[in-house]
């Protein structure tokens, strides 16, 4: 394990494809990459910098965070900017620095706001193609089930897929989402969690049904790097993580919730 790696129960992460049956994984690749082709996904990860969970050396690397762009736009700007939301009426121009947009605020970007975002003044997205099955309203509560349930679309259109996450052994599932990256993209280095900041790791799932998609920790001193070779595991996201780039579209499923008692018993026996 890289030094200093938080990881779990003393691994860098759990490889869990041993212990599920994943002869489905080919159908369910094929029913993703097709019903990808039916849905609209969305943009996500363009104002990690400005939320700070971003490793030091990514804040100087030239790729510019959605609301760094917001905070230098003039009244003008700002104004061409929110006429592209769903309700242009709700902003006042004089109060636009005071308003947070995107991922985890009051006021999610609409597809006209990223793409212009992304074309005029060439804000960078990570996941320019992110798909929830089931959503979540804010990072707090991606692991609690209560009173959610699977999008209709994504039950019409990816049903192999949620019959797989669904035999998954959680107790209940508070988030369930598709993170692609496109041609030449990277996911910068970042962590979702701050270390110390909960008592015992969130309990997550991710899917890479074709093992391809480069997902790797990195250790704090960021100096050494552990690609995640699986196509079902559990990861610490206290640690620094990232995904490198590759010349073809990637992409991973993420379910977070609440695993089985039962299932966790098992998982320290496998980790042991």
């Amino acid at each position: 394990m890289p030094p200093a790696l938080h990881g779990i129960w003393g691994r860098p992460y759990l490889d869990l494809a041993p212990l599920f049956d994943l002869s489905c994984l080919a159908d369910v690749d094929e029913e993703v990459c097709l019903g990808l082709s039916r849905v609209a996904p969305s943009y996500t990860g363009g104002s990690l910098k400005w939320m700070g969970v971003v490793a030091p050396p990514v804040r100087e690397d030239g790729y510019r965070d959605l609301m760094e762009v917001i905070a230098g736009f003039s009244r003008e700007e700002f104004a061409t900017f929110v006429s592209l939301s769903d309700r242009p009426g709700e902003f006042e121009l004089d109060r636009h620095r005071e308003y947070a947009f995107g991922d985890e605020t009051d006021h999610p970007l609409t597809r006209r706001q990223m793409l212009y975002l992304k074309y005029r003044y060439g804000a960078y997205f990570p996941w320019k193609v992110a798909y929830h099955f089931l959503e979540n309203v804010a990072w707090e509560d991606k692991n609690l089930g209560a009173g959610k349930s699977f999008h209709r679309e994504a039950r019409e259109v990816f049903p192999r897929t949620l019959a797989l996450i669904e035999k998954l052994p959680f107790r209940e599932i508070g988030r369930a989402v598709l993170f692609g990256l496109e041609s030449n993209d990277h996911a910068p280095l970042h962590r979702d969690t701050v270390p110390g900041s909960r008592a015992a790791v969130d309990h997550c799932i991710t899917l890479c049904p074709r093992r391809n998609k480069r997902f790797y920790l990195c250790d704090p001193e960021l100096t050494t790097r552990l690609y995640v070779d699986s196509p079902l595991y559990w990861f610490n996201d206290m640690d620094w993580h990232g995904v490198a780039p590759d010349p073809y579209f990637r992409y991973s499923i993420r379910v977070d919730g609440v695993f089985e008692p039962a299932f966790v018993e098992e998982l320290r026996r496998h980790a042991g």
